[in-house]
């Protein structure tokens, strides 16, 4: 990182006709060069929690050796390129053993058993899931203490297998334990909660400003050409970088949105949602890393799917609803269309990581200062079963995780590793729903 004797803030926003544009970090945001000042731009911990609903087939997620150059297993396969920043955690347990689709998520980061009306709390245990926790900690700093993305829709009602709302199945997030947060699964409303000048998501208003043609670059134009003439050559590429970024967002929901229109006119479902699973995931994790990249938040929660799901990925080859073929009961067919279902969501993963890995952030990458977990609430969905889950911790942690990883534990808690995430994020405590201790593997 360069130096320079004039620094511009850091959290300079450019501004133009009710628009406003966060930046990332650059070099030209450092203070003057001392030994104080430089610590000053030291990137800052990303947390995200990311969800798969309905277990996973764990013969084929769980690697068979706990050797440094263990063998990934076929669904964790793709996250070969990442495996530098990647530990795979097996025996980690949800509270009972044995779970209902409705509990399976609400526990994930709580640690908590559920009740008909929230959260069920004993005396002495928190009522904040992990990521909330966080966004307490963090939020003081950052435009949004915290965002929660889905890829499933929100206008539904109904209840769970165990008798709850359908609504608990449908967040990881709870503030406390009578109100679970709502996930966003539009891209545009995300966009606009990210980077709109209007704080209206009312349909009409978005399409009003897409008529117009008038993005968030067109409208702070000026104001990026005057902050270029104090940029030197990494920093101009690197803001570059980052418009081309918006820009290619703001143009897949725009297309989006007029495919929506055009192609399904009676179709029941929220304009602005790509057509296909793989374009939708991907447009929303473009979403998360610039919200990551200008440090809009430091914390999210993102729902591949929710629990009992019967959504179908026909891009994956698999036409079956992904709930029933979770109950496989043993049969051939429906276990290759479960591991199918298991490995297409870590390959839109990977497409995330990616882009977290090719994305600067200080002397490093976004990847290298985050710290990602990625899961389910229940390991053998065919009995619904939450002992050893599936569970991968991926990121640097700002140096303290080390990865290329398998770790085997015995007896601990979920909770107890999302409480120890929470603590190398540097946000201190000891107790995160039922947990019973922390774990000492996860540092180098």
């Amino acid at each position: 990182m360069v130096i320079f004797k004039k620094a511009i803030p850091q959290r300079t926003v450019l501004k133009g006709l009710g628009a406003s544009l966060a930046l990332p970090l650059l070099d030209a945001m450092a203070p003057a060069l001392t030994a104080q000042s430089q610590s000053a731009a030291k990137p800052k911990t990303r947390l995200g929690y990311f969800y798969v609903p309905n277990g996973a087939f764990m013969n084929k997620w769980t690697p068979t050796s706990d050797s440094p150059n263990f063998e990934l297993s076929p669904i964790l396969a793709p996250l070969q390129p990442y495996r530098d920043r990647l530990v795979v955690l097996t025996g980690l347990d949800q509270i009972d053993g044995g779970a209902a689709h409705g509990s399976a998520s609400a526990a994930f980061l709580t640690g908590l058993r559920i009740s008909r009306t929230g959260l069920a709390p004993r005396e002495g245990e928190t009522e904040m899931s992990a990521d909330q926790i966080a966004a307490q900690h963090f939020g003081k700093e950052t435009q949004l203490a915290s965002i929660e993305l889905a890829l499933d829709g929100t206008d539904f009602v109904g209840k769970s297998d165990d008798g709850t709302s359908l609504l608990f199945s449908n967040t990881l997030a709870w503030r406390n334990k009578n109100m679970p947060l709502p996930t966003e699964p539009q891209p545009r409303a995300v966009f606009e909660r990210l980077f709109g000048d209007s704080e209206s998501t009312d349909r009409a208003v978005r399409l009003a400003r897409i008529r117009e043609k008038r993005s968030i670059l067109d409208s702070v134009l000026e104001s990026v050409g005057q902050l270029k003439t104090n940029l030197g050559a990494e920093d101009d590429n690197r803001l570059a970088g980052y418009l081309d970024s918006i820009r290619d967002v703001e143009r897949q929901i725009q297309r989006a949105e007029e495919q929506s229109s055009r192609d399904l006119p009676q179709v029941d479902r929220p304009a602005g949602i790509p057509q296909t699973y793989t374009e939708h995931a991907h447009l929303m994790f473009d979403l998360l890393v610039l919200a990551y990249q200008i440090d809009i938040t430091r914390v999210a929660t993102f729902m591949l799917s929710r629990e009992q799901a019967h959504r179908t990925y026909p891009e994956a080859g698999v036409t079956n609803p992904h709930h029933p073929m979770s109950h496989h009961m043993g049969d051939a067919h429906k276990i290759e269309q479960l591991v199918k279902i298991n490995t297409h969501h870590i390959n839109c993963f990977t497409y995330f990581l990616e882009r977290m890995r090719s994305t600067q952030d200080g002397d490093g990458s976004l990847l290298d200062h985050s710290l990602l977990v990625y899961g389910s609430g229940m390991s053998d969905g065919n009995n619904h079963s939450s002992l050893s889950l599936p569970i991968i911790l991926v990121g640097g942690g700002a140096g303290k995780v080390k990865g290329n990883r398998h770790v085997r534990y015995q007896n601990q808690r979920l909770a107890n590793m999302q409480l120890t995430v929470l603590n190398l994020a540097g946000i201190p405590g000891d107790k995160l729903g039922e947990s019973n201790g922390k774990l000492d593997l996860l540092s180098v």
